[in-house]
């Protein structure tokens, strides 16, 4: 979802963060309590260290982020954590024979604090696809906190037909994600498949007898059972206010066996400016009702690289976690 520029390594100092959250009670290895509070719902959508600086300079934040994903983790206070490979980094296990461990497993090893981790396979721009499912498969069967893979701006290339209807792609078809779901059972326990769904892809016409997304080949609803968790990103922060309507929409063509995760951006990357503390608020506590009353399952945070540069709308949700956490939810 961003664009990155550089990569960083995990400091020691978050390392041992991530050790004091333990301490402190926080919920992160892999065998605690999951599920019962709304810190165990809540994540951190993550890409390599200074991924955003770009957008970040654009908008007026210039000196970019040094965060890395772990370091996010910990400064979030959340025990889940979703890693997007953008711009080829970190770079796909085979050509490293030089280092004692590949870039795969450093993130990994990275991350072994935390509770649960979902692992890209098409990652920022919808780039990806099979070919990055067996490395995934590799690291999953050797860390046990990896619980899935994600798909990352599945819906792709516009094309123009001759009659002038706008058409898209998905990133991956149908069969490549029954292959898929087959493949991830070498893993030996279950892996979910989650995927990126953006507010201004749901039709909403009320011309149309039933929502689903627009101009997608083959129409992505007719295939969304192939998932497990539909995560809903609101990519303008000027249509948070439309936040419910949209939820509606897509609770009307989600399979039953596929859950929703509410996706929240700190920063408007359509509009490149921080999210407003009164649009933050908005969709924290619509996230938190719809938590409550299990519409959604999850809360979704993006991302690391904006947490460092001076955001209010990164502090208030730092402020906010802290705040309503620890409250317990119904199983």
């Amino acid at each position: 979802m961003g664009k990155p520029t550089r990569q960083h390594g995990m400091s020691s100092c978050a390392m041992l963060g991530l050790m004091a959250m333990a301490a402190a009670g926080i919920s992160l290895a892999a065998d605690a309590p999951k599920n019962n509070t709304v810190r165990d719902r809540l994540w951190i959508f993550t890409v390599f260290a200074g991924g955003d600086n770009n957008s970040l300079e654009s908008g007026g934040f210039r000196g970019g982020s040094r965060m890395t994903p772990s370091e996010g983790a910990f400064w979030l206070g959340v025990p889940n954590l979703l890693l997007i490979r953008s711009n080829e980094i970190p770079p796909l296990p085979g050509g490293e024979q030089w280092r004692a461990k590949t870039s795969f497993e450093q993130y990994a090893i990275s991350f072994q604090p935390l509770e649960r981790v979902v692992w890209s396979v098409v990652g920022s721009g919808g780039k990806g696809g099979m070919a990055e499912l067996s490395p995934v498969i590799d690291l999953a069967k050797r860390f046990p906190n990896m619980r899935g893979v994600y798909l990352d701006d599945f819906i792709v290339d516009v094309k123009k037909q001759a009659n002038g209807r706008m058409i898209r792609r998905p990133a991956l078809q149908p069969q490549d994600l029954k292959e898929a779901r087959e493949q991830l059972k070498a893993v030996g326990r279950p892996m979910e498949i989650w995927v990126t769904l953006y507010t201004h892809e749901i039709n909403r016409s009320r011309k149309t007898k039933s929502p689903g997304f627009r101009d997608c080949d083959p129409p992505l609803a007719s295939f969304l059972d192939q998932f497990d968790v539909l995560t809903l990103w609101t990519w303008n922060s000027d249509e948070l206010r439309e936040l419910e309507e949209n939820l509606i929409a897509l609770e009307k063509v989600a399979p039953k066996n596929a859950r929703i995760a509410l996706g929240l951006y700190l920063w408007d990357f359509s509009n490149h400016k921080p999210v407003s503390l009164g649009l933050m608020e908005h969709q924290c506590e619509l996230g938190l009702k719809w938590l409550r009353e299990r519409r959604i399952s999850d809360m979704i945070f993006l991302s690391n690289n904006v947490l460092d540069v001076g955001l209010p709308s990164a502090e208030f949700t730092r402020q906010w976690i802290k705040k309503v956490g620890g409250e317990k939810l119904s199983r």
